[in-house]
């Protein structure tokens, strides 16, 4: 039986084009979408648009990643990072907006930011088949799509009002392409001090790049002017449990298993939690 088109893939099927002929507009078809020449892209039953073409990216959450993402960002812990690229999408627009999401997970930024303001749809991009279970119904204005936000966006040229980059990889051409003259782009990422607690009694943690800010600056700079940056740093309360998710869903998971962190000592129950919000100009 086919699946339905979700209301929200069907609020931002103008912005989609083909990513196998790179022009065609993309419109439903049999529980499915497909381009004048053809091309077809299945409708997953979780309500999100299957665009990626080509080898499979091998990159992504897996189901654990995305379970203990679910858990503790559903404590609010992480919710003045929230809000602050929320604050940060509303000073850049006014009214109805178009927010595209790369590397949106499970949807929760994009949902903060749709949250602040009434007038915007929003589309998420990601890679993992199971965060995009959850980006699909993270919002009743936001839309999920399946793609790798490292190749070329399945998206038409000056669509986008905002750009919103959590904790996510960048292509900073493509984040130019795709958003208009006076949009923003909205980078978040952590400082050396994120989660410091933690990275002190996990060795195995992946720790935070001393250059990092370098190298965004390298690879923004051809393309973007920083506008404003805010940077929130707070102490958060943590349980046993909610430490063990926050280092579960991260790319640490890789590196430390959920069993080894069972057979831990004792964690911190307070970290640090820092980073940097900026929000920058298309050149």
């Amino acid at each position: 039986m086919p699946v339905s088109l979700p209301p929200a893939l069907h609020l931002s099927l103008d912005l989609l084009r083909c990513p196998a002929c790179r022009t065609g507009r993309l419109r439903p078809r049999d529980g499915a979408l497909r381009c004048p020449a053809g091309h077809t892209f299945d409708i997953a039953r979780h309500g999100y648009a299957g665009l990626l073409t080509g080898a499979r990216a091998t990159s992504g959450d897996d189901t654990a990643m995305v379970r203990a993402r679910d858990r503790f960002l559903s404590t609010g812990a992480y919710a003045p990072v929230r809000d602050a690229a929320a604050r940060l999408a509303a000073g850049a627009v006014t009214g109805e907006a178009t927010v595209v999401d790369a590397g949106c997970g499970t949807g929760y930024y994009l949902a903060g930011v749709l949250d602040r303001l009434p007038g915007a749809r929003g589309l998420g991009l990601d890679t993992s088949a199971r965060a995009l279970r959850s980006a699909a119904r993270a919002h009743h204005r936001a839309a999920a799509v399946a793609w790798d936000v490292f190749r070329p966006f399945p998206l038409a040229d000056g669509v986008a009002d905002v750009v919103l980059d959590v904790f996510a990889p960048r292509n900073p051409p493509e984040f130019h392409r795709v958003l208009r003259p006076g949009g923003r782009l909205i980078v978040v990422r952590p400082t050396g001090r994120h989660l410091a607690e933690l990275r002190g009694t996990l060795p195995s943690m992946v720790t935070v790049d001393p250059v990092k800010e370098e190298r965004l600056h390298r690879a923004l700079d051809p393309f973007f002017t920083a506008a404003v940056t805010e940077q929130v740093e707070y102490r958060a309360e943590l349980t046993r449990h909610e430490a063990m998710d926050l280092v579960a869903m991260t790319p640490s998971a890789r590196h430390t298993s959920r069993a080894a962190l069972d057979g831990e000592g004792p964690l911190p129950g307070r970290v640090t939690v820092s980073v940097l919000a900026t929000a920058y100009r298309p050149r």
